[in-house]
């Protein structure tokens, strides 16, 4: 075998390897913040955007559902169920008194930081092992990872929903 082949089916497998983790960190996300929700007696997806309106600060409704991928109808169901539950405030924009700007609430969040010290402990410990070379490198990686996996969840929710084959599961 040659040495660019030998090259060649090494990158393969470093890259099947590397497909196989980032599936892994994603099911495992979706695994803790489901565990999470429950522990905080709310809705996964919920949760998810209150994290989104952390990370992004205050933002419209429209905003928030392009960023989640959501609809609008369905952002409004969750902002009713965060705001019932103490997690935001809704401010009317002072330049333009038609627009809504949703802002967390810190204090309505506060059961839910200790849930996550934990994760974040472990991520800043696994961090501290990169030099800054290697952190420019993975948050230029995650950057563009959360871009595509945004793009993609828009492309498969706008896809027609799958029609049950019924007939597979009827007793013959």
């Amino acid at each position: 075998m040659g040495t660019g082949e030998s090259d060649t089916f090494g990158r393969e497998a470093l890259v099947e390897a590397l497909m196989s983790e980032m599936r892994k960190v994603s099911a495992y996300s979706v695994l803790f913040s489901h565990a999470v929700a429950a522990r905080l007696g709310v809705n996964p997806t919920d949760m998810e955007c209150a994290d989104i309106l952390a990370l992004y600060g205050p933002m419209t409704a429209g905003r928030l559902a392009a960023l989640t991928s959501l609809t609008t109808g369905a952002i409004t169901g969750v902002l009713d169920r965060l705001e019932r539950l103490g997690w935001l405030r809704r401010e009317q924009d002072a330049a333009d008194r038609r627009r809504v700007i949703v802002h967390l609430r810190e204090e309505g969040q506060q059961d839910a930081l200790p849930l996550f010290a934990g994760m974040a402990e472990s991520a800043l410990a696994l961090l501290a092992r990169y030099n800054d070379a290697d952190l420019q490198l993975i948050l230029g990686f995650l950057q563009q990872a959360a871009a595509f996996s945004l793009e993609q969840t828009t492309r498969v929710r706008d896809l027609p929903l799958a029609q049950p084959d019924r007939s597979a599961r009827e007793p013959r």
